[in-house]
């Protein structure tokens, strides 16, 4: 995911089941009321909304952000594809509504061209460039041929893949494309040092110069690697990826212990598709939890340092928080509560140990994407902030990616949003790849709408188990 982020992090760098009323992690006792169930009824259909709406109908390329015109990017087009059956299911489009648009997202990808050249392709070795020009779906710029990307691509290309089983034609069709595509990626070639994975290759440089290694969103790089039947890796490359845990990854946080990522995303992406509830790997079961108990400490972890507020940012609370990934103002410094501070364009804002960076820009999708984790925190974080700010972050699709009261300041030519006198910094744009776990996690924590689909996944079963996952569904 490669964007600009704070100094010394890059998005690589940081980078028995309950009911959908009662997913692990909720408070005993506790049911959402009436009221809330209207809110999420509402912003989940206002973020399927951004993808049906958005994504072309002719490609099925999905823009990076919008309304700002971009370029493409396929980690949003993996997003937009899990979001298709969520509306089904939901009655906001037909079976055959949504079965036409994978099947020409799908029929896009298949016959994209691929080769080593610097343009006029798609990908190469399978993988596909991390950014694509929205007309041609050519790479777009210099940017790199991203294994995280194109995992995220694929996560929702299988999920369509299991998704749409019946006997019509067009259904039998997604799934033979689905698994061409995953079948023709070669994750041996990403091993430049083995048996870790690349973060990237580019025609002009080759390989990046760093790896996958945990703890972060690409556990599903692995697990997609681990799962091939054409170019799967060694069961190594998991030990590679827990490698560092220990060391760098593994402490506590405001009352909570886990495996750390400061950006929220990192505890979300995976999850997406992946329902860790009760099945663990080696590192996992030494520590006595699983991943998806991982991710609720770290959104309590979120909760409580917004609590803690240890900057002084405006605005921050028990019920306001959500540090992530996302865009901010611009890049500047400026002198805030007597202490000058260094606001980000876009940054892959968190909190966790010596990565810790925030500048007082939160982003909604970074709580509400928890909510399959922790629905008792995140509802009414939700909540407050539209029913506080919705007036300025609340729009047509749901949230703006991100909004920040602690920036107001006017001598400053503003990189992406507007400032709003009397309130701050707000963002115009809706991100691809941030509403994109919002809505999959929504799906999830209400009718393990993804979940429930990905558990029967072969591809899965047989890169969790590689990996040396087992319990649970598992079994």
């Amino acid at each position: 995911m490669n964007r600009k982020l704070s100094p010394g992090l890059n998005r690589r760098a940081l980078l028995g089941l309950a009911g959908a009323g009662a997913l692990l992690g909720a408070a005993p006792g506790w049911a959402k009321p009436d009221a809330d169930t209207a809110l999420l009824d509402d912003l989940e259909q206002r973020t399927f909304n951004f993808f049906w709406d958005t994504t072309d109908a002719r490609t099925g390329l999905a823009p990076d952000r919008w309304p700002t015109p971009s370029f493409a990017s396929i980690a949003a087009v993996g997003f937009a594809l899990t979001a298709y059956p969520i509306g089904v299911e939901r009655g906001w489009i037909s079976r055959a509504q949504a079965r036409e648009r994978v099947l020409t997202t799908l029929r896009f990808f298949h016959a994209a061209p691929q080769g080593p050249q610097a343009s006029g392709v798609s990908g190469h070795k399978g993988f596909f460039y991390h950014f694509l020009d929205m007309k041609s779906g050519h790479r777009f710029g210099r940017c790199e041929l991203s294994t995280v990307d194109t995992a995220l691509l694929l996560a929702g290309m299988l999920f369509c893949r299991d998704w749409f089983d019946g006997k019509d034609r067009d259904e039998q069709d997604i799934r033979r494309l689905a698994d061409e595509i995953y079948a023709r990626v070669d994750w041996r070639w990403a091993q430049h040092r083995p048996p870790s994975i690349s973060h990237g290759w580019d025609p002009e440089q080759g390989f990046l110069g760093s790896d996958w290694k945990g703890y972060n969103e690409a556990m599903l790089v692995y697990l997609l690697a681990l799962g091939s039947t054409t170019f799967a890796v060694e069961p190594a490359a998991w030990d590679a990826w827990t490698s560092t845990y220990n060391r760098a990854s593994w402490g506590s946080e405001y009352g909570q212990t886990y495996l750390r990522f400061p950006p929220l995303f990192g505890h979300q992406f995976t999850h997406c598709w992946v329902d860790f509830r009760g099945i663990a790997d080696a590192y996992m079961r030494g520590r006595g939890i699983d991943y998806f108990e991982n991710s609720r400490r770290a959104t309590y972890a979120q909760r409580a340092y917004a609590i803690a507020n240890p900057e002084g940012w405006a605005g921050y609370g028990e019920n306001v928080w959500g540090v992530t990934a996302s865009d901010g103002p611009a890049d500047v410094v400026r002198e805030f509560k007597g202490k000058k501070r260094k606001f980000i364009s876009y940054a892959g804002r968190g909190m966790g140990g010596a990565h810790t960076y925030d500048d007082g820009t939160l982003a909604p999708y970074g709580a509400g994407s928890s909510i399959a984790f922790a629905p008792e925190i995140v509802i009414p974080a939700l909540r407050t902030m539209r029913e506080r700010y919705g007036q300025h972050i609340y729009g047509k699709y749901g949230f703006v990616d991100a909004f920040n009261p602690s920036f107001t300041f006017t001598d400053v030519k503003l990189t992406h949003g507007k400032l709003i006198p009397g309130f701050g910094w707000v963002d115009v744009d809706m991100l691809g790849i941030d509403q994109g776990p919002l809505i999959a996690m929504l799906g999830n924590h209400r009718g393990e709408i993804v979940w429930k689909t990905t558990r029967r996944s072969e591809w899965l079963k047989r890169g969790l188990k590689r990996a040396g996952f087992t319990g649970g569904w598992l079994k």
